[in-house]
C-alpha cells in the first residue's frame, strides 16, 4: 500500500519532486553516464527512449502502490540533477527502501545528503516512516559513506543478492530509525 507521501521535499539548494517527462533529458545526462550508473542494478542510458521506458516502468510502480520517484532538482532553475526513490512500501510496517542516484558532475558537494536527509527527516517528522532500508553495492565507498553520513547502520552483508549487468554481487544492508538520523 502507497505511504502517504508528500509531493515535494525542501533542502537548501535541492527541491526533491515526483519526476516529469520534461526531466528526462538532464536525467539522461545522470543516467548514460557509465561511472555514475556502475553501482546500480541498471543499464547505462543511450538515450532518451531508455528514460522514457525506464519513466513508464516507475509509473507502472506507482500505480501498483508500493513506489514512488522523484528527481533531486537544483533549486536555481529547476534542473534535474539526479534521482530518489522510495520504493518496496510497507504502510503496516511504517517501513520503505530508498535509493539515488546523482549525476558525476554534482558528486562531493553534499548535494545527495541535503535530498536524503530532507526525505528521511519530513518522512520520520511526520511518522510516515518508522525505519528506512537501503541497499548497496560493498565496492561503492562513496554511498556508504554517505549513508553513514547520515546515521544509517550497516546492518549486514546480503551474499550473492543480485544478479545485474553479467555478474552476481553481494550487498551491504543498511537501516535506519527515525530517532538515529543525523540532522546537520
Amino acid at each position: 500500500m502507497l505511504l502517504p507521501l508528500p509531493d515535494r521535499f525542501e533542502a537548501p539548494r535541492l527541491l526533491v519532486r515526483p519526476v516529469e517527462e520534461r526531466d528526462l533529458p538532464a536525467l539522461l545526462a545522470v543516467n548514460g553516464d557509465a561511472q555514475t550508473v556502475s553501482f546500480l542494478p541498471y543499464p547505462q542510458w543511450g538515450s532518451l527512449a531508455d528514460g522514457q521506458a525506464w519513466l513508464q516502468r516507475m509509473r507502472t510502480l506507482e500505480a501498483g502502490g508500493t513506489a514512488r520517484q522523484y528527481v533531486a532538482a537544483l533549486r536555481a532553475g529547476d534542473e534535474a540533477v539526479g534521482s530518489v526513490l522510495i520504493f518496496r512500501m510497507e504502510a503496516a510496517s511504517a517501513r520503505a527502501e530508498i535509493g539515488y542516484v546523482l549525476g558525476r558532475a554534482h558528486w562531493g558537494q553534499g548535494l545527495m545528503r541535503e535530498a536524503l536527509q530532507a526525505v528521511c527527516a519530513t518522512l520520520f517528522d511526520a511518522g510516515i516512516v518508522r525505519r528506512f532500508e537501503a541497499e548497496v553495492d560493498p565496492a561503492n565507498a562513496a554511498s556508504g559513506a554517505l549513508l553513514g553520513s547520515l546515521g544509517f547502520s550497516r546492518e549486514g552483508r546480503l551474499r550473492q543478492r543480485w544478479a545485474a549487468k553479467g555478474r552476481v554481487y553481494d550487498v551491504d544492508a543498511w537501516g535506519l530509525l527515525a530517532g538515529e538520523l543525523i540532522r546537520r
